[in-house]
């Protein structure tokens, strides 16, 4: 084997993982990320299991917005509108 397919071998295993850690549904991705965490792996290689670790909320966990209470409470229903199609 040349070392142009080993390359390309290596991008595609790369791209294949990247592609399946990012599409893996958070909880398996949690749990598998938990097992590595307690393998001696380098500071670059573990940041990634480490985020995945950590609880998230639903908006991001930021704690930026302060009080998100409404001023006002505003109607659920709203209007419909039509819109005519421009003629061609």
């Amino acid at each position: 084997m040349n070392m142009q397919g080993v390359i390309v071998g290596l991008i595609v295993i790369a791209c294949s993982a990247y592609a399946l850690w990012t599409l893996m549904p958070t909880a398996v991705r949690r749990g598998l990320s938990t097992r590595l965490l307690k393998l001696p792996l380098p500071d670059a290689i573990a940041r990634p299991f480490r985020q995945a670790v950590q609880p998230t909320s639903g908006c991001g966990g930021c704690d930026n917005c302060g009080d998100t209470t409404p001023a006002t409470p505003k109607s659920s229903i709203k209007p419909l509108v039509f819109h005519r199609r421009a003629s061609r």
